[in-house]
């Protein structure tokens, strides 16, 4: 009487059938494209009064990753109404597979009420990065008291973050009076502080203009707090008021796509974030504007 159950199979055959499975396996591994390192998304600043919709309809045209989102007074969402129309710009960028991966903020005190309320939203709906307001000094007064008086700011933001599990992130900034523009100071508050819920959201072209050659020091300098990278580009132009840094394409100024080398052997897996300060009209011509600077950036990091 045959047997109704299937022959077993010998250890050659097992072993052979095993090899043709994972030669199978590593092919099909190999027609799949290589998962990009790090996540491109878009500061929308220049559209950000479009309806939530069109917004995350311009980044998935644009080809990011994600966006930059301004939610401080004057931006895309009002701190006031952070509650009402946060999860309704996650909604419609979820709807195109994207995410809302930063928002750019007024927040510079644990203790302010609306702060308080922007980042509690955020944490509640996932969003881990946010961006501090630019801090400035008063040139009339001692710097080291005003720094002193930052760390101290920033110690108890550190501690809020800690608790809604947030990263919140400086911005060096260029300008006579930015807190941030020499580079250093950042790294003088944030000592001491664990870059996990304190880190840094690093310029490039900021950092470029205030540093000129010395820009691998800064970037160094900053690469264990890294929390996001920006990108823009510049040249120096002389006009009726002097040298000035005039915003250009990326790729047609003067930032040192060195950098993003440095950036690639770094620990950094954060967002990059593109901004846009140059003029780029609007539409159908802003949205290919962008898509040149993605892809001029892609290339840099691929």
């Amino acid at each position: 009487m045959l047997s109704s159950s299937p022959a077993p199979f010998s250890r050659r055959e097992f072993i052979g059938c095993s090899a043709l499975a994972l030669t199978a396996t590593a092919l099909g591994a190999a027609d799949q494209p290589a998962k990009p390192r790090f996540k491109i998304i878009g500061f929308i600043k220049p559209f950000q009064k479009l309806p939530f919709a069109e917004v995350a309809d311009v980044a998935r045209e644009v080809g990011w990753d994600g966006i930059e989102c301004p939610v401080r007074k004057g931006g895309a969402i009002e701190p006031e109404r952070v509650e009402e129309d946060l999860p309704k710009l996650r909604e419609a960028l979820q709807r195109r597979e994207l995410e809302l991966s930063v928002i750019s903020t007024d927040v510079e005190d644990a203790a302010d009420p609306l702060a308080q309320k922007v980042l509690k939203t955020a944490s509640k709906l996932g969003i881990q990065r946010y961006r501090l307001k630019h801090l400035y000094y008063d040139l009339e007064k001692a710097i080291p008291p005003q720094l002193e008086n930052i760390r101290t700011r920033l110690r108890d933001l550190a501690q809020l973050n800690q608790e809604l599990k947030l990263q919140g992130s400086m911005q060096n900034h260029s300008g006579r009076n930015y807190m941030g523009a020499p580079v250093w100071d950042i790294w003088e508050v944030l000592r001491g502080l664990d870059p996990k819920f304190m880190g840094v959201f690093f310029d490039i072209g900021h950092a470029t203009i205030e540093g000129g050659y010395s820009w691998p020091v800064q970037a160094k300098l900053m690469e264990p707090l890294l929390s996001i990278v920006s990108v823009k580009d510049f040249v120096w132009s002389k006009g009726a008021k002097g040298w000035q840094a005039e915003w250009r394409p990326l790729g047609e100024g003067m930032v040192n796509r060195r950098f993003f080398d440095t950036l690639k052997k770094s620990n950094f897996n954060g967002p990059i974030t593109q901004h846009f300060e140059y003029e780029m009209g609007s539409g159908k011509e802003m949205i290919a504007a962008m898509q040149r600077d993605r892809r001029a950036l892609a290339s840099w990091i691929g």
